[in-house]
C-alpha cells in the first residue's frame, strides 16, 4: 500500500524519464535541489573514502612514527603529522569508517525501533498506547547528549557502548513522528475493512500501515545519520566513545584540540573540518529528503 504523495513522486519521474535521457534528468533534480545535491555528493565522497581507504594512503592509520612528531604539511604529510608521528590525512580517511559505521548502525537501528513501537503504539491504542508514549515522554526529557554520556558511563567507553548510548535516544524521536501519522492511517476504511476481513494484526500493520508511514520514517533515518556522527564525536573527545589506537575524528580533536592549538593547530583543524562537511552533507541530504517525500513542501 502506498500513499498519493509517493504514487505522485513516481510519477513525476517516469513522466522527466519518458521525456528526457537520465543525464538531464539528474539536472533537473540538480537544478531543483542544489544543496541536496552538494549534501548527497558529500555522503558519496565520504562513503567512497572510506571504502577504498587502503588504496588512498600508504601510511598506516595505527603505526607511531616518533622522529615525525608533528610533522607539520609537506609533499609526504599532506596534512601534517599528529604527536604520535601518524599521518593525519591517514587518519582522517580511516576515521571515516569509524564515522559510518557508528552513523548507519544507530541510525538505521534507532529508527527502525521507533518504526516498529510508533505503529504498535498507535494501532493497538489503549493501555499499550499510554504507558508506551509515557516512556517515549521519559526518553525524550532528557538532552540527546546528556541521556548518551548517563548510557556511556554505566556501561563503559568502546565502540559498541557507543553504538547503544547513542541509539536509544533515537527511538523514541521516530517512535513519536511515525505514531503521529499512523494514527491518522488507522482510521481509514481500507485498515477497517481489513480487520472485518478477519486479518491479522500483524498482517495489518505490516501490509497496510507501515508502508504509508515509510516517508517519516526515511526522513528521521537520514536525520539521524548526521546526529550520530556528531555524538560519536563528542563522546570520543570526551574519552567515552571510541578509544585509542582506532582512528575517530572525536578522538583526533581530544588529542590535539587544545595542547597543540598554537604549536601545531593542524592536528586539530583537519578533523574538525571532517565532522563539519559529515554533518552538514548529511543534514543537506536530509532536507533534500524531507522536500521531496514531503507533499507539502514538494508543493511550494
Amino acid at each position: 500500500m502506498v500513499t498519493v504523495s509517493e504514487i505522485q513522486v513516481e510519477a513525476d519521474f517516469e513522466e522527466l524519464a519518458e521525456k528526457k535521457p537520465w543525464h538531464q534528468v539528474c539536472g533537473d533534480l540538480i537544478r531543483k535541489q542544489p544543496l541536496a545535491a552538494l549534501g548527497f555528493g558529500l555522503v558519496v565522497a565520504m562513503i567512497l573514502m572510506a571504502i577504498f581507504a587502503d588504496f588512498l594512503t600508504h601510511f598506516p592509520p595505527e603505526d607511531n612514527d616518533l622522529e615525525h612528531m608533528l610533522q607539520p604539511p609537506d609533499d609526504v604529510y599532506l596534512l601534517g603529522a599528529d604527536q604520535f608521528g601518524r599521518d593525519l590525512l591517514t587518519r582522517i580517511i580511516y576515521g571515516a569508517r569509524t564515522a559510518l559505521f557508528v552513523g548507519f548502525t544507530c541510525a538505521i537501528i534507532g529508527a527502525t525501533a521507533g518504526l516498529v513501537l510508533g505503529v504498535a503504539s498507535a494501532y493497538f491504542g489503549g493501555w499499550f498506547d499510554l504507558i508506551a508514549q509515557r516512556i517515549v515522554d521519559v526518553i525524550m526529557a532528557f538532552p540527546l547528549i546528556i541521556l548518551a554520556l548517563a548510557v556511556v558511563a554505566t556501561l563503559g567507553p568502546g565502540t559498541e557502548n557507543v553504538i547503544i548510548a547513542i541509539t536509544i535516544p533515537f527511538i523514541p524521536q521516530c517512535a513519536r513522528v511515525v505514531r503521529s501519522n499512523a494514527l491518522a492511517i488507522r482510521e481509514i476504511p481500507y485498515v477497517d475493512a481489513a480487520r472485518a476481513l478477519g486479518f491479522s494484526d500483524a498482517r495489518i500493520i505490516l501490509r497496510h500501515m507501515v508502508p504509508n508511514v515509510m516517508a517519516p520514517y526515511l526522513i528521521m533515518l537520514t536525520s539521524f545519520l548526521g546526529q550520530a556522527i556528531l555524538l560519536e564525536a563528542s563522546l570520543s573527545y570526551l574519552g567515552m566513545g571510541v578509544q585509542e589506537p582506532t582512528p575517530a575524528w572525536g578522538l583526533m580533536l581530544q588529542g590535539g584540540a587544545e595542547e597543540f592549538a598554537e604549536s601545531a593547530p593542524w592536528v586539530a583543524i583537519w578533523p574538525g573540518v571532517a565532522i563539519s562537511l559529515a554533518v552538514f552533507g548529511f543534514n543537506l541530504f536530509g532536507d533534500g529528503v524531507r522536500d521531496t517525500l514531503d507533499p507539502k513542501l514538494r508543493s511550494r
